[in-house]
């Protein structure tokens, strides 16, 4: 169990990154054919925070980059993602899990400097309530099909 653990764990990360993964589908396939949920979702939310704080520190720290040419967003394209960022502020951080947006929300909250406390509390907030109705949801469609 310790390879699914750190599988889930490496999955969950990266998920939290721009790379294509999916850590949703590992957690429900772990979680439907495992009896420990709370070790799954801790090891779950852990990767997947982390993940988020990396984004954030690549937003906080890559800021004076920005004018590089090499550099992947244009400063009209970070202007405008930090005015939106600022507009819905701290809050939107809740949405962090949702595919394309979620990333690039936690990129921005490192680049508009939000203190990294807050940012980590609404991030974990969001994606451990997501993490939780995968496997409330995993669960049911598994009893209910005994």
């Amino acid at each position: 169990m310790e390879v699914a653990y750190l599988t889930l764990f490496s999955i969950a990360f990266l998920a939290a990154t721009i790379l294509p993964f999916s850590s949703e589908v590992v957690l429900a396939g772990l979680s439907a054919t495992s009896g420990e949920k709370i070790p799954l979702l801790v090891v779950a939310s852990f990767g997947n925070v982390l993940g988020s704080s990396f984004n954030w520190v690549l937003g906080k720290y890559t800021r004076n980059l920005e004018t590089k040419k090499w550099f992947p967003f244009s400063i009209n394209q970070l202007q405008k993602a930090s005015f939106w960022f600022t507009k819905y502020g701290k809050w939107s951080l809740l949405f962090a899990w949702l595919p394309i947006i979620g990333d690039p929300l936690t990129f921005i909250a490192g680049v508009v400097r939000l203190r990294f406390v807050p940012f980590l509390i609404f991030v974990t907030i969001g994606k451990v309530s997501r993490y939780i109705l995968i496997i409330i949801g995993v669960d049911w469609i598994v009893d209910s099909t005994e």
